[in-house]
């Protein structure tokens, strides 16, 4: 007897948990099928959430009601907000976080919402209608689920393989599951191009065997900061953060033990993350180096377990405690869990449109790994635009995409479907051409129309995220509206290395002075400020015109986005453009011109080659 839902999320890791979250907030009946309900929302890899741009799609994510910013807030271990001295294009929050804690708060917001339901089990098999479309699937145990769309978030499962050591291969998901075998062959019986990555993780160890007193001690910021927009959880204390470095000894041990290395042994065919190297890799690829940074990070309040960030690796258990111990405050370290890489199936993401949707196999959606990306942050971020695509598809409504301008899911999405991938793929601010129009401070602001037209979020939730902007609309008002005398905003200036003014002055003007904060001139003034609120007010006035000039830009892009291509268009017949570029035009299929321009091989003149031969099939 088969159960019947709207959308079906195979997987419970962070993309399965976005795209569950808001399909269902979305009106979808859903269903979160998975092969151990007990590890949903497991933080497989590091306990951290945040980072460079990716700290800004957790609040995106937020932003449109997904639970990863609510989990983390109530999580956390440690906040800090990274490159503080930088613009604030560049600010990003990041936060250390309890495993356990983090675990468990994903499935107590997920048990929220009224539409979503649990199952657990292996998916084996695609349901298909005669007409080829994904009508549901089947699990080993012959269970089935028929629904309208089937979201894949399978992460590091398909076909996945644990490498410690040349001699030592275990077919797993992760440590301690197993790989899922069946849908990775029914993905492939569909036609679809699967490849292979392969990404590693470091060892653990006991920090009660480290002597923490000669390490470098990191502290969070002291200033209070929630991920979510929509709730204030509160924080558990935080912990310090360790740092080491190692030294020539650890080169030593490693160059020595290279040959038993499962990447370099050659059992390893996959590709790693550029940015997350291996340890191998950082003592190959940089032979000159003295020494690397090494991170000790807390796994949570009620264990001593620490995560040794820096030394992913592959090598045989004994060489990893053997280069352990020659860290300074390490000697007599104890491992409790050696590191390890996985090597496993990923779709080339070109096959995707810009719903995530797979071209070849209406109803079919994939979002995290499986299409080539790296990190928690990148895989809620798919994993919420893939949800809110499977609910419309189901529920017969308009596709839901994001532009390059709106929001960084935007930017991970296009770059994805437009450019595909040759190594797993990892956000930073410095992909998008909008970065200070994407910021961290203004995720809400951006997104909000997007939740209030599609319904994902409560009366309450959309009450608070409603009072928050007006609440910074204000602060700009009363700034550009105040003035302030002289003897009391000279100091505030001095202080900042400002010069000083001599007459009554808006607060508005002097606010666009470097280091001279909105909300300390306000307050001199005597009005009353929220520190929160001041930011985006401070962000506006002092980058006004870069901000305007961006804006500029963004409109001459939405101009090509809606210059529409048809899906018709034999790019192979258009002789006036490169071979290259109608190769490629032809391979990803591009729905607006803007998209074209995006493909690597398409040059400006094969741009203006295809408007003028777009324009010449309208006109007749």
């Amino acid at each position: 007897m088969s159960q019947r839902y709207d959308v079906i999320v195979i997987g419970g890791g962070h993309a399965g948990c976005e795209a569950a979250a808001l399909a269902s907030r979305a009106g979808a009946r859903t269903l979160l099928l998975t092969q151990n309900l007990e590890t949903i929302g497991q933080m497989s890899c590091n306990p951290a959430i945040g980072g460079i741009a990716k700290g800004t799609v957790v609040r995106e994510v937020d932003a449109l009601g997904g639970v990863m910013g609510r989990a983390t807030d109530r999580a956390r271990l440690q906040f800090r907000m990274l490159n503080r001295s930088k613009g604030p294009a560049v600010w990003s929050p990041r936060a250390q976080c309890d495993r356990g804690l983090y675990r468990r708060a994903v499935r107590s917001e997920l048990e929220r919402f009224e539409n979503l339901a649990f199952a657990q089990g292996t998916a084996s098999k695609f349901l298909l209608a005669p007409h080829g479309n994904i009508v549901g699937v089947e699990t080993k145990d012959r269970r089935r689920y028929e629904s309208a769309a089937v979201v894949i978030t399978a992460g590091t499962f398909l076909r996945g393989r644990i490498h410690l050591g040349l001699d030592l291969q275990v077919p797993a998901g992760r440590a301690g599951e197993g790989p899922t075998l069946e849908i990775a062959q029914a993905l492939e019986d569909l036609g679809l191009t699967i490849c292979r990555f392969k990404t590693g993780t470091p060892p653990r160890v006991d920090g009660r065997t480290v002597q923490l007193h000669r390490l470098q001690r990191q502290d969070g910021d002291p200033t209070p900061y929630w991920f979510s927009f929509h709730v204030r959880a509160p924080h558990p204390p935080q912990l310090p953060c360790y740092l080491t470095r190692s030294d020539e000894r650890l080169c030593e041990i490693i160059s020595r033990h290279l040959k038993e290395s499962a990447l370099y042994g050659g059992a390893i065919s996959g590709r790693g993350p550029r940015y997350c190297p291996s340890v191998e890799d950082k003592i190959v690829k940089f032979p000159d180096a003295a020494s690397h940074q090494v991170f000790l990070e807390p796994e949570g309040l009620e264990t001593s377990e620490m995560y040794v960030n820096g030394l992913s690796t592959s090598l045989p258990a004994a060489v990893q405690l053997e280069f352990l111990r020659t860290l300074p405050g390490l000697e007599q370290v104890r491992m409790t869990r050696p590191g390890y890489a996985i090597e496993y199936d990923y779709l080339p993401p070109t096959q995707l449109s810009s719903t995530l949707e797979v071209r070849s196999a209406p109803g079919l959606f994939l979002a995290g790994q499986v299409n080539g990306t790296t990190g928690y942050e990148e895989a809620a971020g798919q994993g919420a635009v893939a949800g809110l695509n499977a609910a419309a598809s189901a529920l017969g409504r308009d596709p839901v995409t994001l532009g390059r301008d709106t929001a960084f899911l935007g930017v991970l999405v296009d770059d994805l479907v437009n450019r595909g991938v040759d190594e797993p793929y990892r956000l930073f601010t410095s992909r998008s051409e909008f970065r200070l129009l994407l910021r961290q401070d203004n995720a809400l602001r951006r997104l909000l129309p997007l939740a209030e037209k599609l319904a994902l979020l409560s009366s309450d939730e959309l009450k608070a995220a409603e009072t928050r902007l007006k609440r910074e609309e204000e602060i700009l008002e009363r700034a550009d509206r105040a003035s302030i005398d002289p003897v009391v905003a000279n100091p505030l200036l001095l202080a900042a290395n400002s010069s000083a003014v001599t007459d009554t002055q808006r607060i508005s003007a002097l606010a666009r002075r470097p280091g001279v904060a909105t909300a300390a001139l306000l307050r001199a003034a005597g009005e009353l400020v929220d520190d929160e609120a001041c930011e985006w007010a401070d962000i506006e006035l002092k980058y006004a015109g870069y901000l305007s000039r961006e804006r500029s830009a963004a409109a001459r892009l939405a101009q090509m986005e809606e210059f529409e291509l048809p899906d018709e268009l034999d790019y192979r017949c258009l002789t006036t453009m490169s071979f290259e570029a109608r190769e490629k035009l032809h391979a990803i299929r591009p729905a607006s011109l803007g998209q074209a321009r995006r493909v690597p091989g398409v040059s400006p003149s094969d741009l203006q080659s295809l408007v003028l031969e777009v324009l010449k099939r309208r006109r007749t």
